[in-house]
C-alpha cells in the first residue's frame, strides 16, 4: 500500500521515493504527498521523475498515477515526486473552508442532508437537501465562520482507524469530523471568505465558498 505522506505533511512539495509496480502508463508508488481525487477535493498538478502526472486516482486504498506515453519508468527506480504548491495550498484552503461550512449549516439546520462536494482551486462547493432558499441565512453564517477563521484557532488531524486509512479534524471545543483530505495547520490560513447561494433545483440547495484576495 502507498505510504500516503501528505497526510504526514500537507505542506511538503517534493519527495524522494521508489516506484513499486509499473503497469503501461500508470505508475505505483512507494510513498507519495500527490493526492488523488477524493471526498470532492481535485487532485493535485504535478510530476514523477520530471513526467508530468496525466490523472490521478485511488483503487481501494492504493494511488495510481497516469503518465503519458514512453515515460520509460521501471518498479525499483528512486523517483522524485514534486507538486504545484500554489495549487495544493489554495486546495487546502478551501477544502476547509467547505468543512467549516458544512459543520456549521448541519449544527444548526436539524435534518440537513449534504449530497455532494467539490473542491476546486478557484472555489468549492456543497451541494445539501434543504426545503428553502438558504440565501437569508448566509450573512449570518459567513459572520459565525469568519469569527472562526479570525480566532486563527488549531486544527487537529489524525487516524481514527490507521487500518483502514479513515481520519478526521478536530478543532477542540467546536467539532471533530471525518475527513481524509488534506487540511491547513490553523484557521487563520484560510483568510477571508465570501458565501453564494446557487439554486440547483427544487429542495437542492448549493452554496459556493471563494477565498478573498
Amino acid at each position: 500500500m502507498t505510504k500516503k505522506s501528505f497526510w504526514d505533511d500537507p505542506y511538503q512539495t517534493s519527495l524522494q521515493t521508489q516506484v513499486s509496480k509499473v503497469d503501461g502508463n500508470d505508475i505505483y508508488l512507494a510513498s507519495t504527498i500527490f493526492f488523488a481525487f477524493s471526498g470532492g477535493q481535485e487532485s493535485d498538478h504535478g510530476s514523477i521523475a520530471g513526467h508530468a502526472v496525466v490523472a490521478a486516482r485511488k483503487e481501494g486504498l492504493e494511488l495510481v498515477y497516469t503518465l503519458a506515453e514512453g515515460h520509460g519508468l521501471q518498479a525499483g527506480q528512486d523517483v522524485e515526486v514534486c507538486i504545484d504548491w500554489v495549487r495544493r495550498y489554495r486546495l487546502m484552503r478551501l477544502h476547509f473552508a467547505a468543512e467549516l461550512v458544512l459543520e456549521l449549516f448541519c449544527k444548526s439546520l436539524p435534518g440537513v442532508g449534504k449530497v455532494g462536494a467539490h473542491i476546486a482551486q478557484d472555489k468549492a462547493r456543497i451541494d445539501f437537501i434543504w426545503p428553502e432558499s438558504i440565501a437569508p441565512l448566509l450573512p449570518a453564517y459567513t459572520q459565525e465562520a469568519q469569527a472562526i477563521i479570525d480566532a486563527d484557532l488549531n486544527i487537529t488531524c489524525a487516524f481514527e482507524d490507521e487500518a483502514s486509512g479513515r481520519r478526521y479534524w478536530e478543532i477542540a471545543g467546536f467539532s471533530r469530523v471525518p475527513c481524509g483530505g488534506t487540511h491547513v495547520k490553523r484557521t487563520g490560513e484560510l483568510g477571508q471568505i465570501r458565501l453564494k447561494r446557487n439554486n440547483i433545483g427544487r429542495g437542492k440547495e448549493r452554496v459556493e465558498i471563494y477565498l478573498l484576495p
